[in-house]
This record gives structure tokens, sequence and C-alpha cells, in this order.
């Protein structure tokens, strides 16, 4: 499948089947967010990896993740992000959010469905997860075996 095929397959999943995701699966995933390029290749991105059920119950405090047996937080290291010096402007949210993208593509290439979450309660997450004063979670990302077909396979044909 080339690129542009692959942008096109991927899709907002809202709901998951109950099948765990391979841990071989989960580790490519994570690689693929890994080899992302960030601002002056700083990679102040961390991603806290959560698939208990503990760690899952602390989520839904925060969000609807459509009972995903995965949840990807992505954090932005503000003390490692590289900063802009003519004005200042911090890139750790532009490189946190290219490693989701990299990471939900790569899900979609494993046969996985993903869902990029923005709405969160940010405070939640940082106080259930115990996440330090510099890293700041940024986006969630479900991710797991779709229930079901894609709702709008076409939506990208426009």
């Amino acid at each position: 499948m080339n690129f542009l095929e692959l942008a096109k397959k991927r899709y907002s999943v809202r709901s998951y089947s109950e099948k765990p995701i391979e841990k071989e699966k989960l580790d490519t995933i994570l690689e693929a967010g890994r080899i992302a390029p960030s601002a002056v290749n700083y990679q102040p991105t961390k991603i806290i990896v959560v698939t208990d059920a503990k760690g899952l119950e602390k989520v839904s405090k925060a969000t609807n993740f459509y009972n995903a047996p995965c949840v990807l937080i992505v954090c932005n290291d503000t003390s490692a992000s590289w900063k802009r010096k003519y004005d200042g402007k911090e890139f750790g949210d532009i490189d946190a959010t290219i490693v989701t993208d990299h990471m939900m593509l790569m899900a979609t290439e494993l046969g996985l469905g993903t869902l990029w979450i923005g709405r969160f309660k940010h405070k939640v997450i940082k106080e259930e997860f115990n996440s330090p004063k510099e890293l700041e979670p940024f986006n969630l990302i479900a991710i797991g075996y779709a229930d079901g077909e894609a709702q709008r396979p076409d939506s990208h044909s426009k």
C-alpha cells in the first residue's frame, strides 16, 4: 500500500473489539513514534502506554476512549523541547503531534484502528498519572481492533 492509500484508510474508530493488541504490534507503533522528526532532533516527546484495567480506568476519568484496549498518552517534556530564539516559540506541541501522526499511521498499516483524542481533562491526566510539572499531556491515542467497518470509508474521496 502506498502512502496516500494508507492515509486514506485511517479513520477515527469509536467502537473497539475486546481483542488485545499484540506486543509486537505495539512495539512497532512506538518505534514509529520514536523515529518521528522533531525540532533540532531534541525528541522531547514522551509516551505513557496504558493497557491495564487500572490505567484505563484512570484515563476514563478524563475522557471517553470508547473502550479501546490501549491508550497512548503523548506528552511534551517542556524542559527538553526546542525553543525558537527569535520569539520563544516552544516546538514540543508540534513534535508531539508529528509523533502522534506517525503512530496512528503505523497502527493503520498493522490493521489496527485509532482515535486521536484532544478533548480530555488535562489536569485529571496529570494527577492520575503523577506527571511531573514539565511533562505535559498533549494528545491521547485510543488504539485497538475496530469493531465493525468504517462508518465513512469514503470520507477522503472528495
